[in-house]
């Protein structure tokens, strides 16, 4: 997209992407508000290069977590380390990090070029480098033309990208993204978030970014980690940690599930619809229910079936259809766009999941 990728690197990428790759290490950090905790000794390693994407629901720890990296939480207890580095008490000023915010935090009263070249100026670079490196990274977020700009002359996704810049320009070790598309609209969001992600794999640098979007998530990281309450639920890559999700809250917090009624045979097989089909993952003790996401169930219009549509929505290619079972299970499916005319609210349906494995969970934690 731009020239600083699409041919010979300039000096700011080169130095970007030659900087040895850091790794981030908290080991037992805690951090507590009052009574309330928000990190509960959390355990994470993010190895040098990554981009990990911390996901959970609202108060779960993640921002928390991004703040005690960056060195505006102190943990109470445990310790952070980049690149081998104890960094724990250390002065956000002194860890060689960026940070890009939710809210853009761009200086007002300076250009975009200025801006971008903010951090550069306090560490006393000379006015030719600021100026040739805050070119340089303008091009590399795809806003070269944009320089003279102000910040209000600016759409939100343009004032993120030059945030993204602006971090980038002190070249860090490590680059902090703390929800920084939840401002923007939907087509906008998609665009940046392919284009973090493409700068990312570009320069190498280890980043972590915070979301509470799975979609995003999903789509951009190299592992995700999942919290809950403050403790590290599982961290995974994307394929992982949808099709084989370490607890049931990971399992009802990515991606969509349905639970439904099922029972172990002895031959650790389970019985659910009236099918029988192995189990994915450990089995647990005592009563379960299997949690289906909607590619797992197969509807099909049957006078005679259990089942009776109840809603469905159409996303383009495929539809999403929700079915209620007799004892008022309601079960989603996603069904191809052309074969779900048929299945309008109201109609009756044969209801049974495909023949992948299934994940139990206990019956309690459904």
């Amino acid at each position: 997209m731009t020239a600083a990728v699409a041919g010979t690197p300039t000096a700011t990428v080169a130095e970007l992407r030659d900087r040895p790759p850091a790794d981030v290490v908290l080991s037992g950090v805690t951090r507590t508000y009052g009574s309330t905790t928000a990190l509960d000794a959390l355990d994470l390693h993010v190895a040098g290069g990554e981009f990990l994407a911390v996901l959970g629901p609202s108060g779960c720890g993640k921002t928390t977590a991004l703040r005690a990296i960056a060195g505006f939480e102190v943990p109470d207890a445990g310790t952070i380390t980049v690149g081998g580095r104890d960094v724990t008490t250390v002065p956000p000023s002194k860890r060689d990090m960026g940070m890009v915010f939710q809210a853009y935090s761009l200086f007002p009263n300076l250009t975009a070029a200025d801006n971008v070249a903010y951090g550069l100026a306090v560490r006393r670079r000379g006015r030719t480098e600021r100026r040739r490196r805050a070119a340089e990274l303008l091009e590399l977020v795809g806003l070269a033309d944009r320089g003279d700009r102000y910040p209000h002359q600016l759409s939100g996704g343009q004032q993120q990208r030059v945030a993204l810049a602006r971090a980038l320009a002190v070249a860090p070790q490590v680059l902090l993204l703390d929800e920084p598309l939840s401002a923007l609209d939907a087509q906008v969001r998609v665009q940046l978030r392919d284009e973090i992600r493409r700068i990312q794999l570009e320069l190498g640098t280890t980043t972590v970014f915070v979301t509470h979007d799975q979609a995003e998530a999903l789509s951009v990281a190299d592992r995700v980690a999942v919290l809950r309450a403050g403790r590290l639920e599982q961290v995974a890559s994307p394929d992982e940690l949808y099709s084989r999700p370490a607890t049931a809250f990971v399992a009802r917090f990515v991606g969509t599930t349905s639970a439904v009624p099922a029972q172990l045979r002895a031959d650790g097989q389970v019985d659910l619809l009236g099918t029988t089909r192995p189990v994915a993952g450990p089995v647990p003790v005592g009563d379960v229910v299997a949690l289906l996401r909607p590619e797992q169930v197969v509807l099909r219009p049957d006078a005679g079936g259990r089942g009776r549509v109840v809603t469905r929505t159409f996303s383009g290619g495929t539809t999403r259809v929700t079915a209620v079972l007799p004892d008022g299970t309601e079960v989603a499916a996603d069904v191809v766009s052309t074969e779900s005319t048929e299945l309008v609210p109201g109609t009756a349906v044969e209801v049974a999941p495909t023949a992948r494995p299934v994940l139990l969970v206990p019956a309690g934690d459904a």
